[in-house]
């Protein structure tokens, strides 16, 4: 899932934008509202984080002017204003969640999963697919009983296509979701991707719809 960390102060931002990309994430940073608003309004963004105190465009000002859009994308604030009328202000302007600095890394990241699951209609933590689970919370993934070794990319792009599981998933749509902005579109790297994880899952897992992209399924059936 692609996320972008909305963070005028650069510290910060490159510490929530390192923990989440530890945790699956591909990772974009806004350090400004003018930026954030083009990057929002032109990259398919999964949620995205955002400070309410931003140069050039506050973060209420940006989120309203979104969700007026149409720009339904989850929203979580991060922000060291601690009073309820802020608050409420922040949910009035159609934020998701709310967070108050100082805060724990690990909470921004349980924050986020839990915004991404709910915007995909994933209630549970765990993606059940046959014998394939995937342990959103934990960050594992288990086939048989068994933990795969995985790494950051095929995680990100098993995570994305498990969460849109029985669907097809279009390459643009995994080149635009699973890597951050700056991959090559003539890269090979979602083919090279998909075929390790097949070695790993089964190559029935994954189905490759010609001209259409692929898709995650319980059975090679």
């Amino acid at each position: 899932m692609r996320v972008l960390v909305v963070e005028d102060e650069p510290e910060l931002a490159t510490r929530v934008a390192a923990a989440l990309g530890d945790a699956g994430f591909a990772v974009d940073i806004a350090a400004d509202g003018e930026r954030a608003d083009y990057l929002v309004r032109t990259e398919p963004y999964d949620a995205a984080v955002l400070d309410l105190g931003l140069p050039r465009r506050d973060g209420i000002s940006l989120l309203h002017a979104w969700r007026e859009r149409g720009i339904t994308l989850p929203v979580l604030i991060l922000t060291a204003r601690s009073r309820w009328t802020e608050k409420e202000a922040g949910f009035g302007a159609g934020a998701d969640d709310y967070l108050t600095k100082p805060f724990e890394m690990g909470e921004v990241v349980l924050r986020m999963k839990a915004l991404v699951r709910r915007s995909h209609n994933v209630a549970s933590p765990e993606i059940v697919c046959g014998a394939l689970r995937l342990d959103t919370h934990s960050g594992r993934a288990l086939l048989e009983g068994e933990v795969l070794d995985l790494t950051a990319q095929e995680w990100r792009l098993l995570g994305y296509l498990a969460h849109h599981s029985g669907q097809i998933v279009s390459r643009s749509e995994l080149r635009e979701h699973v890597w951050e902005r700056d991959l090559d579109p003539d890269s090979n790297v979602i083919d090279v991707v998909v075929a390790r994880l097949r070695r790993k899952i089964g190559r029935e897992r994954i189905e490759t719809l010609r001209g259409r992209g692929y898709r995650l399924v319980a059975t090679g059936e």
